[in-house]
């Protein structure tokens, strides 16, 4: 990967939906040379798909929260698949230092965010929990 596909990867963050003649344009390249570049990055699995980024009316509509979780031994992996089963959990993440996961929970509403809290709490192998709801965003991509 070079600049010009990073500069590809930025204009495509900021708008997956941008013609391949305004990439072209942006970029300073042939439409062809763009389109190329884009089929090689979806090849390589760079790119793996384009969707949907929802404006600010549904960000106020549920309860967003960053879960830090420790877990005991060596279940990490089982843990993770537990939290797949669980449609309010929207990722998971292996990380360093003191938390072996953290998860980003997105639900409708407080009660429903205290059960996935819960499930999640009781999913065997995890001891520890530490969460942090999601106010306001101060900057997003």
């Amino acid at each position: 990967m070079d600049d010009l596909d990073r500069k590809l990867l930025s204009l495509l963050r900021d708008n997956a939906r941008l013609p391949v003649a305004s990439l072209a344009a942006a970029l300073g390249v042939s439409r062809t040379t763009a389109r190329v570049r884009m089929e090689r990055l979806e090849a390589n699995g760079i790119i793996a798909g384009y969707g949907v980024r929802l404006g600010r009316a549904d960000e106020h509509d549920g309860v967003r929260a960053i879960a830090m979780i420790e877990v005991e031994g060596r279940v990490t992996d089982r843990v993770a698949r537990a939290m797949a089963g669980l449609p309010q959990v929207r990722s998971v993440y292996s990380t360093n230092g003191r938390w072996d996961l953290v998860a980003e929970i997105e639900s409708a509403s407080l009660p429903e965010f205290d059960e996935v809290l819960r499930a999640i709490r009781l999913i065997e192998g995890v001891t520890l929990t530490e969460t942090s709801l999601l106010l306001a965003a101060r900057f997003r991509r």
